[in-house]
């Protein structure tokens, strides 16, 4: 009997420390990810860029559930200040975190709610995840993250709208910013995340055996 707990217990101690391996190796590339970003100018103003770093969280999020994924977001934050650091004193790393949480963890809750995962849950949650980040990043942008940009750069709000209004005419306060720029932006950059998941999360899943 005693062996057979010893034995229980080694395969626990394994399984932790592969599930804490994956989540700082999962970590790293999302923060490196977070690194190689770029302008999409007919969607946006440049300064908000595309990347590809919730791809790694999500991943992480399905295959070991939403509180991995918190984790793996956490690690990427902290490899990104430390790689690159912070033009906003933190403000918008901050941010960045709570968007991809609010992404990764309802859409790998969505997933995991199932005792059988199918990839109509997957889409499911993916789907929920990306309006939800979408409506949250509007408020989170227009009232806090363009503020704490124009205060670091000694803009006033106004530069940005006007900003704003050069990629979309209709954009001439923080309200149509949100909804023409912030939301727009948003719903194309973790719709696009998703369905890179959704492409490749299959063979993912046979290296990290989280399922």
């Amino acid at each position: 009997m005693s062996e057979q707990v010893l034995k229980n217990g080694n395969v626990m101690a394994r399984s932790k420390t592969r599930t804490i391996t994956q989540i700082a190796m999962l970590g790293a590339i999302a923060g490196i990810l977070m690194n190689l970003e770029f302008p999409l100018p007919f969607l946006a103003p440049s300064f908000y860029q595309l990347d590809f770093s919730e791809i790694p969280v999500l991943v992480g999020s399905f295959a070991m559930g939403p509180i991995a994924g918190v984790l793996i977001e956490l690690v990427k934050i902290l490899v990104h200040l430390v790689t690159k650091g912070s033009m906003t004193a933190g403000v918008g790393d901050v941010a960045n975190f709570i968007f991809g949480c609010t992404f990764a963890v309802p859409a790998g809750l969505i997933y995991r709610y199932k005792s059988v995962k199918s990839r109509k849950h997957a889409v499911i949650g993916m789907a929920v995840g990306t309006v939800l980040t979408a409506v949250v990043a509007c408020f989170i942008n227009a009232f806090v993250l363009l503020p704490a940009y124009g205060k670091a750069f000694g803009m006033p709000v106004e530069a940005f709208i006007e900003m704003g209004s050069a990629v979309h005419s209709s954009v001439n306060n923080l309200l149509t910013f949100a909804a023409m720029i912030i939301f727009p932006f948003n719903i194309f950059k973790y719709a696009l995340t998703s369905l890179i998941v959704f492409l490749i999360y299959k063979r993912i899943r046979v290296v990290l055996k989280g399922d």
